[in-house]
């Protein structure tokens, strides 16, 4: 589990509302820095993306917190046109958050294809998950 992300901008990196934490969206950065940009893409190996990934999800996973059931994912990639392997950058995500949590940490999920992200990331994860 990462340390809580340094906010981009005027908002939370997570909010707690009773058992729920609901997390922004998190880009691959580290201490602030985004160790990754540019499009998805076909042309390229998925693993060539891997590290950005599991960077992006572990900012979502803030310090102190027992998770104990991801309830929904959303993985969102700044893809090119002709990329439509969705899930599989969505499965890196979700193999991640298994070796972290176990069963508690598949959930409900999308991955969704966009023409941007912020900083020109090529992924951001967004999750909602129950805490004890």
């Amino acid at each position: 589990m990462s340390k809580n992300p340094i906010p981009q901008g005027k908002y939370k990196p997570a909010v707690r509302y009773g058992n729920l934490i609901f997390t922004a969206g998190m880009t691959p950065r580290k201490d602030g820095v985004l160790l990754m940009s540019g499009k998805i893409s076909p042309d390229r190996p998925l693993d060539d993306y891997r590290d950005a990934v599991i960077q992006a999800a572990s900012n979502t996973l803030g310090e102190g917190e027992k998770i104990v059931q991801i309830l929904s994912l959303t993985v969102y990639l700044n893809a090119t046109e002709d990329y439509t392997t969705h899930a599989k950058v969505g499965d890196i995500v979700s193999g991640w958050l298994y070796e972290q949590l176990g069963d508690a940490g598949i959930g409900a999920r999308a991955a969704i294809g966009l023409a941007t992200l912020p900083g020109n990331a090529p992924v951001e994860v967004q999750l909602v998950a129950a805490a004890e």
